[in-house]
């Protein structure tokens, strides 16, 4: 079976697409079709027609970086479609600039939506921007929990902490897979991380802080080990109620890089009760938002 030549196909439709004014052009003339001839798109790329016209036909397929590069600037690609054509080619996307620590209202309203479930808003580098009451009532005041920059990686791996050390200052979760599974898990998706944003210099400085400083963090960066954080069973150690039995569950909005932390209760355990009485102690429903004037709290 002959592989389907998706370049070719997002190339000729993004292309048919474009109105040539805006592309800087004259639209005069009749047209077959509404958007970029073959020889304007050449022209506005600065490759040969011959070599536009093979692309799309499927007879070449290993485009260069820069003719990718050119292609997506003079078809005016947002992100998401420049990626995908880079992806078309076999070729790895641009990498991303620094890592967001935006959340937008989308994220915000989401947050403020589940109400009676603690979730936390982290950044791609797991530095937590945001959280709603819930999370606070559940798992504490971030504020508190010592973690330099409040990156829960820092946290992990700060001095006196670890799996025969003291705990994380005032960070009551423990992973049922253990320290080092969950200290592996979260150093393969920041590495992840660390390959889409190679000019961040604050995630930079964050690695080459962790391998000085950290053994346990040098060994794992190094194994090679890569992959987004999916999840875990953990149990929360709270000083009111005692430990929770909770789901984490990973919340990955489109086009942020943020990862919303959820955590949830096995049904008919005596760990509903335990999170029914913190949502009473907040006034906060079972399920669905809070009260309007209940908004998430941040960083800034």
């Amino acid at each position: 079976m002959a592989t389907m030549n998706h370049f070719g196909m997002a190339l000729r439709g993004w292309r048919e697409r474009m109105s040539p004014l805006d592309s800087g052009l004259e639209a005069g003339g009749e047209r077959r079709i509404p958007g970029l001839r073959r020889e304007e798109l050449a022209s506005l790329a600065g490759i040969s027609v011959d070599y536009l016209v093979r692309l799309e036909q499927g007879r070449a397929r290993n485009p260069s970086v820069q003719v990718v590069t050119a292609l997506a600037r003079a078809l005016r690609l947002d992100p998401s479609e420049r990626d995908h054509l880079f992806r078309c080619a076999y070729l790895a996307p641009p990498s991303a600039g620094n890592v967001s620590r935006r959340i937008p209202m989308s994220v915000q309203r989401l947050v403020h939506a589940l109400g009676g479930i603690p979730a936390g808003v982290f950044a791609a580098d797991w530095t937590i921007i945001g959280w709603n009451k819930m999370w606070t009532a559940v798992v504490g005041d971030p504020s508190a929990y010592g973690w330099a920059e409040r990156n829960l990686v820092a946290g992990m791996f700060r001095a006196g902490a670890g799996r025969d050390r003291d705990p994380i200052a005032a960070w009551p979760v423990r992973s049922w897979k253990g320290s080092e599974a969950q200290e592996e898990d979260l150093v393969a998706d920041l590495r992840v991380t660390a390959a889409a944003h190679p000019h961040d210099v604050r995630l930079s400085a964050l690695v080459e802080g962790l391998l000085r400083s950290n053994p346990r963090f040098a060994r794992l960066w190094f194994n090679g080990t890569a992959g987004p954080y999916v999840g875990d069973r953990k149990t929360i150690e709270h000083p009111v109620v005692g430990d929770i039995a909770l789901d984490v569950d990973v919340l990955m909005p489109a086009g942020t890089g943020l990862r919303i932390i959820t955590y949830a209760t096995a049904a008919e355990t005596t760990d509903v009760e335990k999170m029914d009485a913190l949502r009473a102690a907040c006034h906060l429903p079972r399920n669905g938002p809070s009260r309007p004037d209940s908004e998430i709290s941040s960083l800034d």
